[in-house]
């Protein structure tokens, strides 16, 4: 794992990118702040120019953890994820009741499908070659609702994203479900879902709130999945803001 860096404020936020993007999901939310916050964004494991291969959700949590116990003494004011991230973050807060005061968690799924899993494999031992196409890469960066203005980072880094680990990090996400050791976070937990998300993630959002009824539910009007982060930059900043005013 690899960490970009903004500002040198001395409140740290942490955001950790969706499953097949990268830092820059979180770029200008980073601009935005650094004024203010010293914000890292994490490259994840398995992803471009990460240095490390992708094995599980639990192992990039830990890392994670120990990172921010190497560097800001256990604990830091906001961590925030989207998708893949999103999972990442929810494992993080049940493997440390207090890494972060606040948790921003977007479009996180904890309802594991077997059937989606198995096909995971298949589906792109057969398909994967297509990711180098630029025609085919666009028609998939239109489909995940990806900003124009994104399209040569997306296409860039997941170029470089190996088979095996596109595989790994998919299956994962397919297959995580939340711990019952989620229960004893301290974290302020703020959940996020667009509007016109798929199913399981809008019955995700019922599951984790279900099992953190402190938690805060937002469901994004007109949004599709990992839009509120990647294409409106402001809205989540200012989203940051008013949990952070809390």
């Amino acid at each position: 794992m690899i960490y970009k860096e903004y500002g040198t404020g001395s409140s740290t936020i942490i955001l950790l990118h969706g499953g097949g993007l990268s830092w820059w999901n979180y770029r200008e939310e980073a601009e935005l702040l650094q004024n203010e916050y010293h914000i890292i964004l994490p490259v994840l494991d398995g992803h471009a120019a990460s240095g490390r291969p992708f094995t599980t959700i639990e192992d990039n949590a830990a890392e994670l953890i120990t990172f921010i116990d190497e560097h800001f003494n256990g604990s830091v004011l906001l961590i925030g994820g989207l998708s893949l991230g999103a999972q990442i973050l929810l494992e993080m807060l049940s493997q440390r009741q207090d890494i972060t005061r606040h948790a921003l968690v977007e479009s996180a799924s904890v309802l594991p499908s077997k059937v989606t899993n198995a096909l995971i494999g298949p589906a792109f031992g057969s398909s994967y070659g297509l990711i180098k196409n630029r025609s085919f890469a666009k028609l998939q960066a239109e489909s995940l609702h990806i900003r124009p203005e994104l399209f040569e980072d997306y296409y860039r880094d997941t170029c470089l994203i190996t088979k095996p680990d596109m595989i790994a990090f998919m299956k994962a996400n397919t297959a995580y479900s939340l711990k019952d050791s989620i229960r004893e976070s301290t974290a302020d937990i703020h959940l996020y879902a667009g509007e016109k998300e798929t199913g399981i993630i809008r019955k995700s959002v019922e599951q984790i709130h279900t099992t953190l009824p402190d938690s805060t539910v937002q469901i994004l009007p007109g949004l599709y999945h990992g839009e509120f982060s990647l294409n409106h930059p402001d809205a989540y900043v200012q989203a940051v803001r008013e949990i952070l005013e809390h």
